[in-house]
């Protein structure tokens, strides 16, 4: 088995669904490239290449591995340090062999600095074989892009090239035990020392892989003010050395938790005590910073639920082909055949939406480092830039959402589909839906996300009304037939212009704007109605979910006439789903 190779939609939306006609010349300005490479066409084959290589290590080595990963979990924590056992020690082996930890990492650090759409497909793929191996595996990729953008200066050099070697790894420490979604209420301490560095106190919960090593550590330094403004970002090294050249432990992984899936991944509490650290960037700036990181988090973590369903799901299905009921194979049996064409329907079409933001935010990403690292971009280049944060800030919690909910739904149903063998250990379907409800909640649970997807429309919409109230009768679907456009193009204006139309109607039911100001913004923001309307916050990210999906798949089919028919069945998916959402939106009283 190959997790690339074998992949026939891989495959397709890897060569055609992600924009490498805007991304290769970004990341090859010129040919021939220094690895040989002559042209576009050579760069894609020589990336597919590669996602062959690590299909095939991932359908095999990582997956044969994920049983015992569960059962033995990621290791122990010993004097304050998390000792990886023998099982992720053998996978972090592998990943240095086949150059895992430098894909994307730039070529002066010694990785292949190539687009970060395949470190993230990479991350599905792995997920599939074992989420937690996945887990893992991210720490070293996301430390070493937040030192490379974020520094300190001086530790980019000597750090970097060692996460390669997989010397070393890191952490994103910014939960507290009274500080989760709510950010802004962390209580570790910073203060000011004669010589710069600071000396951190406090308690970190819930870290993956907190004893990587390497930190990047939230906190506020004293007498900032309280609230998200006052908190800034910390790099902390976990051994250091002392004035007289001895070797000093810095802060202390004090417990790995027992959880009840993501077993094969350190999750820890991390003390900080008097510890070292190093302000990275501007004070108060640490929101800001984390933000960057969310971006590439969430949609990660989305790449990871994607892996989990189609490992879910393709497990389900082998069974079914194999398992003989009522004389045939269960995959005959008529309910059963339609429940799984329904998964992998929205398994899919999920992937397509993903794969196209993959795109998005591998433009943004590296036009981004770019003017960072002092280019000065063209006017084209500044507009790409602002179009593809856009679009990445816009897709980034409603993947997240979507991809997560959607991994614990279906490797549910993919258990119900072993029957009475999906609640046996000894089938991986239950490892993957107790490892499901992981992505669930880190990076933002799925309610911080609807929020946020609530928060982005609602702001496009009172920041300019008449704007927002006149595209609905741009958007008309009567706009279509006139231009002559293709039928999926048709189906998909209708259904864009009646979420409009109805989310409209909710606006304006829970936030009352008087008639005679409903084009003036400040009308809208009376806070009591706000709260009535942030009730509706899920409903209005799946309803976003939906919509965006179709959008790219009404995109894929006017590209190739072959997608028309994963148009066609998602449409016949979500129909329902949309009509029962506008019913409850239709529903809402004082």
């Amino acid at each position: 088995m190959n997790f690339y190779s074998d992949e026939k939609e891989w495959q397709w939306l890897f060569k055609s669904a992600i924009d490498w006609k805007t991304i290769i010349p970004l990341y090859f300005p010129t040919f021939p490239t220094e690895e040989g490479l002559n042209s576009p066409e050579e760069v894609i084959a020589f990336l597919e290449e590669l996602l062959s290589q690590t299909g095939e290590w991932t359908a095999n080595a990582v997956c044969n591995r994920a049983k015992e990963m569960d059962k033995h979990h990621a290791g122990h924590v010993e004097n304050g340090k998390t000792i990886p056992n023998e099982y992720l020690n053998a996978l972090y082996r592998e990943c240095v062999e086949l150059g895992v930890f430098g894909l994307s990492v730039p070529k002066k650090y010694g990785g292949m600095a190539l687009p970060f759409a395949m470190n993230l497909t990479l991350f599905a793929q792995i997920s599939r074989a074992c989420l937690s191996s996945c887990t893992q595996i991210a720490f070293f990729t996301s430390i070493a892009d937040m030192l490379d953008r974020f520094g300190p200066a001086e530790f980019k050099d000597k750090y970097i090239p060692q996460i390669i070697s997989g010397e070393i790894s890191g952490a994103m420490c910014l939960t507290e035990p009274g500080a989760g979604s709510d950010v802004g209420a962390i209580r570790t301490s910073a203060i000011l020392q004669e010589n710069g560095t600071y000396r951190i106190s406090g308690t970190k919960a819930f870290i993956t892989n907190g004893g990587g090593g390497l930190g990047y550590v939230l906190a506020r330094i004293k007498g900032e003010p309280e609230g998200l403004e006052g908190i800034s970002m910390f790099f902390v090294e976990q051994d250091i050395v002392g004035e007289n050249g001895e070797k000093i432990q810095n802060y202390k992984v004090t417990k790995n938790e027992d959880k009840m899936g993501l077993h094969g991944s350190f999750t820890c509490e991390i003390v900080y005590e008097n510890s070292l650290g190093y302000l990275v960037g501007e004070k108060n700036m640490g929101f800001q910073y984390m933000l960057h990181l969310m971006n590439e988090a969430r949609l990660a973590v989305a790449l990871q639920a994607l892996g989990t369903i189609e490992g879910s799901l393709h497990y389900a299905k082998a069974y079914a082909e194999e398992r003989i009921q009522f004389g045939v194979p269960l995959v005959e049996l008529p309910l059963y055949r339609r429940n799984l064409q329904d998964y992998e329907t929205e398994r899919d079409a999920l992937r397509a939406l993903i794969v196209d933001t993959i795109s998005h935010y591998d433009i943004f990403q590296k036009l981004d480092q770019m003017q960072k690292d002092g280019k000065e971009l063209s006017k084209e280049d500044k507009k790409l830039l602002k179009d593809a944060y856009l679009w990445t800030r816009k897709r980034t919690p409603l993947v997240k959402y979507y991809a997560c909910e959607a991994a614990t739904n279906l490797s549910q149903r993919a258990i119900q589909m072993l029957g009475g063998y999906g609640f046996m250990e000894e089938y991986s379907v239950g490892r993957y839906h107790r490892d499901s409800f992981a992505p669930l909640l880190y990076e933002g649970t799925s309610q911080v996300q609807a929020l946020m997807a609530l928060k982005d429309i609602v702001k496009y919409a009172i920041k300019d009304p008449s704007r927002f109230f006149a595209n609905i009768f741009f958007k008309h679907p009567i706009g279509a037939i006139i231009n002559k456009e293709s039928e999926t193009t048709k189906r998909y204006t209708t259904y864009h212009y009646i979420f409009k139309k109805r989310f409209i109607k909710l606006l304006i039911k829970c936030l009352k704007p008087q008639m005679g100001k409903i084009f003036n913004p400040k009308a809208w923001m009376e806070m009591e109605r706000v709260n009535i309307l942030m009730a509706h916050a899920e409903t209005v990210c799946q309803a976003l979910s939906y919509m965006e999906t179709l959008r790219v798949l009404c995109y894929h089919a006017n590209k190739d006439e072959q997608r028309r028919t994963l148009f066609v069945r998602y449409e016949k998916l979500i129909a329902p789903r949309l009509e029962a959402i506008y019913k409850d939106w239709s529903m809402e009283v004082e």
